[in-house]
């Protein structure tokens, strides 16, 4: 019989019906459960490596420090080096896109009918970064990719 490790309620399947609390797969099929009160230490896997490091890129500088802020992806080195070389892209992305708004205000040339194809190639960067990231390939950006694995390995 398996309880609830949380408010020591009978548990019959994998979760406590009262509090939601996971229960240890072991005492939910009837192996030896610890009694109420005694705390089980269970480990929860969350997301992939693969998963999470392609979320790094999705929302930029939000999903990079959020993945840099999170502790159990907070010790991953994959992880770690994703996060970063997202929000190392999106200040990179920033100052040139702001430089090159600064040029085609000067110019009224070629830049102002080039910003539409400066957006798709940023996009697709995105976009291959992202499943890059999702297949598991690590993909070193020139210049601030080694700047990523710098701050991912301290």
């Amino acid at each position: 019989m398996a309880f609830c490790p949380n408010c020591g309620n009978q548990v019959d399947g994998r979760f406590c019906a009262k509090c939601g609390t996971a229960v240890n797969a072991e005492a939910a099929a009837g192996g030896a459960a610890a009694p109420a009160g005694v705390p089980v230490t269970l480990q929860v896997s969350g997301l992939t490596d693969n998963i999470a490091s392609a979320l790094c890129y999705l929302l930029g500088f939000v999903t990079g420090i959020l993945f840099l802020v999170l502790e159990p992806y907070s010790r991953n080195r994959k992880i770690r080096f994703h996060a970063f070389q997202s929000i190392f892209l999106n200040v990179a992305w920033v100052v040139i896109w702001f430089a090159w708004v600064f040029l085609s205000a000067m110019m009224h040339t070629i830049f102002f009918f080039l910003s539409p194809l400066f957006g798709l190639a940023w996009f697709i960067i995105w976009l291959f970064m992202m499943f890059k990231a999702y297949q598991d390939q690590k993909v070193v950006l020139p210049i601030i990719g080694p700047l990523a694995e710098k701050q991912a390995m301290a």
